[in-house]
């Protein structure tokens, strides 16, 4: 059955790193769009990260410069680079993978950025 499991949240100070890991299976992981989005509390929502079949990268103004995303198609997993991290980015991060007739989503993994 298809799955999406994200794993590398946790805790970090402002300023701090984290790496979040998406590995998928049970679909052809190669001929998805991969995203990573992200939810606050209290907020809707939002797109993070898009990184399309040929790799080209698209960015949320609010993490542009900071974040980095990236897929390894021989693993089927899926990566998120998170530099320079600030409070505001405190969120439930979901990964998702989109095609023409599929939409997947797996089930978050929480990062919090405080002091």
């Amino acid at each position: 059955q298809v799955q999406l499991v994200e794993s590398g949240g946790g805790w970090v100070q402002p300023g701090g790193s984290l790496r979040l890991s998406c590995a998928a299976s049970g679909f052809p992981f190669r001929s998805y769009t991969l995203g990573w989005y992200r939810q606050a509390p209290g907020k809707e929502r939002e797109w993070v990260a898009i990184i399309d079949i040929d790799r080209t990268t698209t960015y949320s103004e609010s993490v542009k410069g900071r974040f980095t995303i990236s897929r390894d198609n021989a693993k089927n997993t899926m990566y998120l680079q998170m530099n320079n991290l600030k409070p505001e980015d405190t969120a439930v991060y979901y990964c998702n993978a989109i095609s023409f007739s599929n939409d997947y989503w797996g089930q978050g993994t929480q990062v919090t950025v405080s002091s």
